[in-house]
């Protein structure tokens, strides 16, 4: 069973896979961004009339929100890749999902900004300052987490810690067949919406708000099965901080403004000062 679970995980997640999915990432983040502009000249035009009351298709800027989404797609399946190999590893994928979510955003809603209005005064303006903040801190925080994470003593290969890692190939592979069900559910989902003139969602939120759910049950799932392995406080608080960190990300999913954003950086800051107290407490124990 374990050798099924390596040889199946190994293949999926194997050097030509990744570079597969890395160049249909990248012919399909150009064929959405040109589709995308020409649906927006289209409409402008009157030759198309959609109705949409996302803005994505009044102004070409908008465009660059479609390959970002593809970008994003393979960044969850780095993501999903990264998850055997540490929690701290793939905290700080999410981190970074989590910045091109907020730039994707911010591409998306450059249309709704009101320049003639007091930006002060103005929501929608605010919203894109707070954003643009928001990457700005993001980006640094990252840095530091990545910085102290090379930090990490890395400990020999035991049998022990092998049977882990296999567990942990097993939940990735779990991981992306929900993820794919998921992505697919989601869209169709959307379109229906679209097509059907419903009150849309919030396509800022669509997919990920499932996605960053499942993502903590992972967690959790490995949280509970590394008991099995070691009972060393350090790395179970270390684990169960990173959780709540996921759980903050995700619980800024259901907030506008300034309270998303803050979440966000909440979520980073707290992942950034637990992993230098595990640090710190590692080498104490030397």
């Amino acid at each position: 069973m374990r050798k099924a679970i390596v040889n199946t995980f190994n293949v999926v997640f194997s050097d030509k896979s990744r570079g597969l999915i890395e160049k249909i990432t990248l012919w399909l983040s150009i064929a959405g961004f040109i589709v995308h502009l020409l649906l927006i000249y289209l409409n402008n035009l009157n030759v198309l009339n959609i109705a949409v009351d996302y803005k994505l298709l009044s102004n070409p800027i908008s465009a660059i929100y479609t390959p970002f989404t593809f970008i994003l797609i393979y960044e969850i399946y780095l993501l999903v890749l990264y998850l055997p190999r540490s929690f701290t590893t793939s905290l700080s994928k999410q981190f970074e999902i989590i910045s091109l979510i907020l730039i994707r955003r911010i591409f998306g809603d450059i249309p709704k900004v009101n320049l003639e209005a007091d930006w002060i005064s103005t929501q929608v303006n605010l919203n894109l300052i707070y954003d643009l903040l928001g990457v700005l801190m993001l980006y640094f925080l990252i840095y530091l987490f990545n910085k102290d994470r090379e930090g990490i003593i890395i400990k020999p290969m035991s049998e022990k810690i092998e049977r882990f890692v296999v567990s942990k190939k097993a939940i990735s592979l779990v991981l992306l067949f929900c993820l794919l069900l998921m992505s697919g559910y989601s869209f169709f989902n959307w379109l229906f919406h679209i097509t059907n003139s419903l009150i849309p969602v919030n396509i800022n939120t669509i997919f990920y708000n499932d996605f960053f759910e499942l993502l903590i049950l992972a967690d959790v799932f490995i949280l509970l099965i590394s008991f099995q392995y070691t009972e060393k406080y350090t790395q179970i608080i270390r684990n169960t901080g990173f959780i709540i960190c996921t759980i903050l990300m995700r619980l800024s999913f259901g907030t506008v403004g300034l309270t998303n954003v803050l979440l966000i950086i909440s979520s980073v800051v707290f992942g950034l000062i637990i992993l230098k107290i595990f640090n710190l407490s590692e080498r104490i124990t030397l």
